[in-house]
């Protein structure tokens, strides 16, 4: 029976290949990150014969069906023959998975999986889904929508993560791996035009040094027209896009020992991102627009701007057959300008221009066993990094009425990480059916936070040069915490034969507390109860708790049919506690029933039941029935979740769980595709098509207007590639009919107000595009 490898990141996660079922032939092979021997590529090629989809991680050869985890994987082929170009459009086609461009920003990565998530980007919460490129986790979601280039897959895990590798990641994790480097020169070119003057480059070269050295650099220039217009500012573009990337690699290879040093930068210089608003203007008269792309926005103290760049160096050295050690160190940083114009009108009713720097220093080692019937991983972990943000909350239309011109709130939250974690887990075969996994993770997370909230009047603040004048210092907090957990996994699998799998799993996960950074001190209340308000309130009232996950899932998964049917089924139910309920307030200092500030307010509010089913599948209907080559595949998943609040305290201590839903989570996400492939004219033709469904949806906890009903998002694809896999040329629709769906925004009506204009503003996912790729490989 197959076994899960010790190679942690290679076999069980690479490997858990979820079913290549995306637009992949069945005989796709998704191959893990690590060196191949000739035994290795003999077995591939057996498997690729065989219509079998293999997973190789060195030495050891698993086919899917025998790695019981919840994981799709997506290979690098399959994204591009599908035209996708950013790592949001994956969500489409991944059972319970949201992922979108967070409101108010071109790159910021909001994500949830099973109705775990994060969708506040501002320093000081973790990320409830962990983001990885090339095994190095991102502590931060800005520059985190990343375009799809050198990718050799993507891979999603769903439920609680940790025990195997990385960070811990209490909702899931998704792994960005870039492709390895050939063994012989290539160069390859790439190339997109379209709709609203798309016009994207790509050029990715590789040499051998010599027999053991090889070096890959790639660049991309990547533009986009917007789908609307800024209309007060002149030039100004609305969900446009203005990139430049770049990427390089070196990979020596020696026997037992393999290194590879990569590095990436992107520079994103496009126009801001600015909503649409939902309400005519309570105070101006403002009309609505006709197009929901379109925007007043009349913030314009800063430019919209992010720079990101980081880099990783992976070890492995082969200590004998059964042993094997690994170094994975990585450092990134990032810088991004923003002006969010709430309103979305050219008055500052609530303009709030921000900066976000991040940095952040990780080194793992890990230790990797595999025997005859057992195999694991012990593992440590070092997380170093720093989260800045400031902004100001300018409210010039609620201070003129006031008598407080110019009136604006500034906020800086600085903030310090420094975790270790210590992780292991093993696998044991009781028998050729029957094998046994346990695993565990204990973890010290140490939150350090500084914050600094100051009310102007007269304008912008000095960091954003304006000429405002500090009148109150609002808040002036340093604190520190650490916070410790231990989560255990097990799980069991049964394989009464070698196509079948049913196994159950048990894992919790833990995400850390720390301190809301737009959080007001002088808004504390007397929380001890000691008649005085003091520091200890203070502190209690920024600060916020960890919250946990128990996770059981039940899954079966099965090839059937001489391997033309892959399916796997998972059911899963999930205890939800201490759930972190980050939110922002309007706040009225001067008790004149007006609010003049807002303010962040961020309590362990909710205990939950995440309960649900996913269901995917591929089929191979037909294959060489139009030549040798040809193939029809049929592709699917499905997920249904219910995900209840059980308590929910709100920040008036009322019990309102019956008031609440969960953000960002759709009750049923299904997604439908396939890949008709014939050969003609010296290669392959494919006509691919997709239809991806998502159920009614709130943006926040409190149902509002910003719901979005369900919707059905339709792609297709004709793709011709030559025989040799030296050409490439392909027609490409995203949103065919041209829905119009809200993915983000703000919601200062629904319970909280702030500004007079009635702040309600939508952010929109991709109007129907149409566009070319060619390739062609040297």
């Amino acid at each position: 029976m197959g076994r899960i490898s010790n190679r942690a990141v290679g076999a069980l996660l690479a490997g858990a290949a979820s079913f290549a079922w995306l637009a992949a032939p069945a005989s796709a092979q998704i191959v893990a990150n690590e060196p191949i021997d000739d035994a290795g590529e003999a077995a591939e090629d057996t498997a690729a014969e065989d219509s079998v989809i293999v997973v190789t991680a060195r030495r050891r050869e698993e086919r899917l069906v025998d790695v019981p985890i919840a994981v799709t994987a997506i290979s690098g082929e399959a994204l591009e023959r599908s035209g996708t170009l950013e790592l949001t459009e994956i969500a489409e086609v991944v059972p319970n998975l949201t992922l979108e461009v967070s409101r108010g920003t071109n790159t910021t990565l909001t994500a949830f999986i099973r109705g775990v998530g994060q969708q506040d980007p501002v320093a000081g919460f973790e990320a409830g889904v962990g983001l990885y490129v090339d095994d190095v986790y991102l502590n931060r979601p800005q520059a985190a929508v990343l375009d799809v280039y050198d990718v050799e897959r993507i891979e999603v895990l769903r439920g609680p993560q940790g025990t195997l590798y990385g960070r811990n990641t209490i909702g899931g994790a998704i792994k960005y791996v870039t492709a390895r480097l050939p063994y012989e020169t290539e160069v390859k070119v790439r190339g997109t035009y379209g709709s609203y003057d798309q016009a994207d480059l790509i050029v990715s070269a590789s040499t051998p040094i010599s027999d053991n050295l090889r070096i890959g650099a790639s660049g991309a220039r990547l533009s986009r027209g917007g789908f609307g217009d800024n209309l007060v500012q002149e030039g100004v573009e609305n969900y446009n896009k203005d990139v430049w990337a770049a990427r390089g690699t070196l990979e020596f290879e020696s026997g037992p020992f393999f290194a590879r040093l990569s590095g990436d930068y992107v520079k994103d210089n496009s126009d801001p991102r600015q909503g649409s608003r939902l309400l005519v203007g309570q105070f101006s008269g403002a009309p609505l627009l006709d197009d929901p792309y379109d925007t007043r926005a009349g913030l314009n103290v800063i430019e919209q701007e992010v720079e990101a760049y980081g880099g990783a160096f992976n070890l492995s050295y082969e200590v004998s057959d059964t042993l094997t050690l690994k170094s994975i160190t990585g450092y990134r940083e990032d810088r991004s300008t923003t002006p969010i114009d709430f309103d979305s009108l050219p008055a500052a009713d609530l303009d709030v221009p921000a900066i976000y720097e991040n940095d952040q220093l990780s080194q793992e080692f890990q230790l990797l066993y595999e025997g005859d019937r057992l195999s694991g991983v012990l593992g440590a972990y070092y997380l170093d990094a720093n989260a800045f943000t400031a902004f100001d909350v300018a409210l010039f239309t609620t201070g003129a009425l006031l008598g407080l011109p110019g009136l604006n709130a500034q906020t800086f939250g600085d903030v310090n990480t420094e975790t270790w974690s210590v992780f292991g887990d093993f696998t044991y075969d009781l028998t050729d059916q029957l094998s046994i996994s346990v695993g565990g993770r204990y973890t010290n997370d140490k939150r350090s936070s500084r914050v600094l909230r100051t009310t102007f009047v007269g304008g912008f603040s000095d960091i954003f040069d304006g000429e405002g004048v500090p009148i109150a210092v609002t808040s002036d907090f340093d604190g520190s915490e650490t916070f410790k957990e231990f989560t255990p996994r097990a799980s069991i699998s049964f394989q009464p034969t070698p196509d079948h799998n049913l196994y159950f799993t048990y894992s919790k996960g833990f995400k850390g507390g720390g301190f809301d950074p737009r959080g007001q001190t002088t808004a504390a209340p007397d929380l001890d109860g000691d008649g005085d308000i003091d520091d200890a309130d203070r502190f209690e009232f920024l600060r916020f708790a960890p919250e946990t996950v128990d996770s059981f899932e039940l899954g079966y998964k099965a090839s059937l049919l001489d391997n033309r049917l892959t399916l796997a089924l998972a059911g899963f139910l999930g205890k939800y506690d201490d759930v972190q309920i980050p939110g922002s307030i309007g706040f009225d200092s001067d008790n004149d029933g007006v609010n003049d500030s807002f303010i962040g307010v961020t309590t362990n509010a909710a205990d939950a039941d995440v309960n649900g089913i996913e269901f995917e599948g591929n089929a191979l209907v037909g294959r060489d029935f139009a030549g040798a080559g040809s193939r029809f595949n049929v592709n699917w998943s499905l997920g249904v979740l219910d995900a209840q609040f059980n308590s929910f305290i709100d920040v008036f201590g009322e019990e309102v769980a019956d008031q609440r839903v969960f953000q960002n989570t759709p009750d049923v996400t299904a997604h439908m595709g396939f890949d008709l492939g014939i050969a003609m004219a010296g290669g392959i033709v494919d006509f691919l098509g997709s239809a991806s469904l998502r159920s009614d949806a709130s943006q926040f906890e409190i149902p509002g207007p910003l719901d979005q009903d369900g919707y059905v998002l339709v792609d297709a694809s004709i793709v011709y590639t030559a025989d040799s896999e030296r050409f490439s040329i392909g027609l490409h629709g995203k949103n065919l009919f041209d829905k119009r769906y809200i993915v983000s925004g703000y919601d200062f009506v629904t319970g909280t107000v702030l500004g007079l204009e009635g702040n309600l503003t939508g952010f929109y996912g991709d109007p129907r595009r149409i566009f070319v790729t060619a390739e062609v490989n040297f």
